[in-house]
């Protein structure tokens, strides 16, 4: 029975998402006043000329000269661009970007061709175009799982989120990976729990093309993907299906026909990663910042975020085989932090952007859970809480990238902009 109280809670509810949907798009939109100045640590060698900017960083100089070289050519010199890339790697002892990372250079080119903006701004229009998407995401996966509370907790907590608000301020894929492989995560929980729904499947099925399309962290995400279809048999979170099984497979696939399309055959596409994954090892600046041990991502992401950590530890010593979501997220973490961890000279906290809003999800069950007690105010406690924790948030945001200012999010870095470590 729905009582009168129930649709003025909804509006309520509305208005309040409303609010922190508006303040997580204001902080995701690019201005210099978000980011400081960016201070890149090592310089490379472009691929393209006009891409020789000063003070632009590796990953952003590399994609810009990319796209340029895209507009320049059309998509029909893609093949081209992959020969460059593969001739220009033989060449050189450190890893450089490889362009099959394609869906993001392409939303680029398709900003460019629509707005008319250079190709650095484009770029950097879509990071912040598809930070925005995935704080949207996270507010309708989260009310998939929980409920309207849930929802706009972690809604707000993702408005806020520190690594999310700086992927949004540079032209970086991270961002945007993370876009991607959210998506995927939610429409697997759907298609779990709706069994051979044809429009699940089949957004499921392209949100992994996509997923490949973008970054070959893609890897990370597939087997994250297949544990928790593996574990499902004991935790029974759905109904695993044929169908399921068919499109896990299938869109990956796709996405990696597509590549080979773009790459100008399987040789070129194979070459590619041949070559990225042996001369990334040797790269200087990888070797000094991207080791350590397997407990770096925790380190970093107390540093960053150190309540959502501890509240999201919390949380997963809480779970029983009740709280399905909340082990639905704790598989993903989990199954994608055992393969990201033991990446030799590959660690890198931008990496750990696709668990943002999973951590913020059982941040905010640790929340509920010590709220449990507090009956008649239990509701004011928790946004109370929400919102001192967003503080926090915002505040560890504006010392890390706009005081210091970070623009690699390397532990290093983010023990000097804290003040754990300070120069001599």
């Amino acid at each position: 029975m729905i009582t009168e109280s129930q649709p003025r809670r909804r509006k309520v509810d509305i208005v309040i998402l409303a609010i922190i949907l508006a303040v997580g798009i204001f902080f995701r939109l690019p201005h210099p006043a978000f980011s400081g100045k960016a201070n890149p640590l090592h310089a490379i060698e472009f691929v393209h000329p006009a891409s020789k900017l000063e003070g632009l960083g590796f990953d952003e100089g590399m994609y810009r000269g990319y796209l340029i070289t895209l507009i320049d050519g059309g998509l029909g010199s893609y093949p081209q661009i992959v020969e460059h890339y593969i001739e220009l790697q033989g060449r050189l002892q450190r890893s450089i970007l490889p362009p099959v990372r394609f869906l993001y250079i392409f939303s680029g080119y398709l900003w460019h061709q629509l707005f008319g903006s250079e190709a650095l701004a484009s770029l950097n229009y879509v990071a912040s175009c598809f930070s925005i998407l995935t704080l949207f995401l996270s507010a309708i996966f989260a009310l998939r799982l929980a409920g309207p509370p849930a929802s706009l907790a972690v809604t707000a907590l993702m408005s806020v989120a520190p690594t999310q608000i700086h992927m949004s301020q540079h032209a970086l894929i991270d961002g945007f990976f993370t876009f991607w492989a959210l998506l995927c995560l939610w429409l697997l929980w759907e298609n779990l729990g709706a069994p051979r729904d044809w429009r699940w499947l089949v957004g499921y099925m392209l949100a992994l093309c996509c997923l490949v399309l973008t970054k070959e962290n893609a890897f990370f995400v597939f087997v994250a993907l297949a544990a928790i279809i593996i574990v499902n048999h004991w935790l029974q979170f759905g109904t695993v299906t044929r169908e399921l099984l068919l499109a896990t497979i299938a869109g990956p696939l796709l996405g990696v026909a597509v590549l080979i399309f773009l790459a100008g055959g399987l040789n070129n596409l194979l070459t590619t990663y041949q070559l990225l994954v042996s001369k990334a090892s040797q790269t200087p600046y990888a070797i000094l910042t991207g080791d350590g041990p397997w407990y770096r991502y925790l380190a970093d992401l107390l540093l960053v975020s150190p309540v959502i950590l501890i509240l999201a530890l919390g949380s997963i010593f809480r779970l029983d085989r009740s709280k399905k979501p909340e082990l639905y997220m704790s598989v993903f973490i989990a199954a994608s932090y055992l393969v990201m961890c033991n990446v030799k000279y590959g660690m890198n906290l931008r990496y750990a952007n696709i668990w943002d809003m999973p951590l913020r999800f059982l941040a905010f069950g640790s929340l509920a859970g010590l709220a449990a007690p507090i009956r008649r105010y239990r509701n004011m406690v928790l946004g109370v809480a929400v919102t001192l924790i967003c503080a926090i948030e915002l505040r560890q945001y504006y010392i890390l990238a706009v005081q210091y200012p970070l623009y690699e999010l390397i532990t290093h870095d983010l023990m000097r902009a804290l003040h754990i470590l300070k120069s001599p």
